[in-house]
């Protein structure tokens, strides 16, 4: 193949240009961007082992990366993502003339596992629930560890977006707060009785807090509505994962079986037990196709089936 001229910019800045693409033209939320940062290095990695760049790499040098892949253990879930973002770096690097072909468009992807989702129980929700009113070295601990929980339990947010709200979406007492998901989508997610309770007791402990920080020290009030002195100004992920686990040891709960992701996944499940719909559900979890939120249907076959044998009169003979 002739070399081409792009191929005297090092592939980091093939990765760099990409992303900032990603960032500006898709709205690619940064989790998205720093998964694709990640997968693009390492396959950059192992051309580079082989003497290649980006721009002459064939396909069958795709084809050998994708094996490799394979061959250190890596999910299929890992491994289609991987192919998604060699596949988006090329058609980016063909609509800038970098490249005129795409070596990865043809190659088809090992799919995803479908495997149901692991939930908790009704009980072991509301052991979560009484756990984290009384996690937390002082009071204020304690409350803000009550309204974390009971927000995420009531309306299955990502961790990204609980830790993020901001402090306007908690004003007035509402019914329905405003939850800024994937890609900025916007929705609207109700709030349980007990959700409400615990987000007004913290959000009168949250204010006095800043309005004595900002006396005392002359410290500006937060826009968050878990506002911390790191660099993100908020509650960060990982810090939430840690108290989760406190919380899910004080519930006399495996800790590695409680997750952010495990506690959306009861949402579903439990509303789906009462009998909600697919779509209700597909818009409170933020979920952009349906086709995500029918992993689900393992429940309303269980329920079916139930209520087939139960009170059909032939299931009785």
């Amino acid at each position: 193949m002739t070399r081409h001229p792009s191929a005297d910019r090092p592939m980091e800045m093939w990765i760099s240009a990409f992303l900032q693409a990603q960032a500006a033209e898709h709205d690619a939320a940064v989790n998205t961007r720093l998964a694709y940062g990640r997968d693009l290095k390492d396959f950059a990695g192992f051309l580079a082992h082989r003497g290649l760049h980006f721009a002459q790499a064939p396909r069958e040098a795709v084809e050998d990366y994708l094996l490799r892949c394979a061959a250190e253990g890596l999910s299929k879930a890992t491994r289609a993502r991987r192919l998604a973002a060699i596949r988006q770096l090329y058609r980016f690097a063909h609509e800038e003339g970098w490249r005129e072909d795409n070596p990865a468009i043809r190659l088809s992807g090992p799919g995803k596992d479908r495997r149901l989702p692991a939930t908790l129980t009704h009980a072991q929700v509301g052991a979560l629930l009484a756990a984290a009113r009384q996690t937390g070295k002082t009071a204020h601990d304690r409350l803000r560890s009550a309204c974390l929980m009971e927000l995420l339990c009531a309306t299955g947010m990502r961790v990204s977006e609980l830790v993020t709200l901001p402090v306007s979406a908690a004003r007035g007492d509402p019914e329905m707060i405003l939850v800024r998901g994937k890609g900025g989508k916007e929705r609207l997610v109700p709030l349980s009785a007990p959700a409400r309770a615990a987000l007004a007791e913290w959000l009168q402990a949250r204010d006095t807090a800043e309005e004595a920080a900002r006396l005392a020290r002359r410290i500006p009030p937060s826009r968050h509505l878990f506002p911390a002195r790191g660099k993100a100004g908020h509650l960060t992920r990982q810090g939430f994962f840690t108290h989760l686990k406190d919380i899910a040891l004080r519930a006399g709960l495996d800790p590695a079986r409680v997750t952010p992701h495990v506690l959306r996944h009861a949402f579903a499940t439990h509303l789906l037990e009462g009998g909600a719909d697919l779509r209700a559900i597909q818009l409170m979890l933020g979920h952009a196709d349906l086709a995500t939120t029918e992993i689900y249907t393992h429940v309303l076959d269980e329920r079916l089936t139930a209520l087939v044998m139960d009170h059909h009169p032939l299931a009785r003979r």
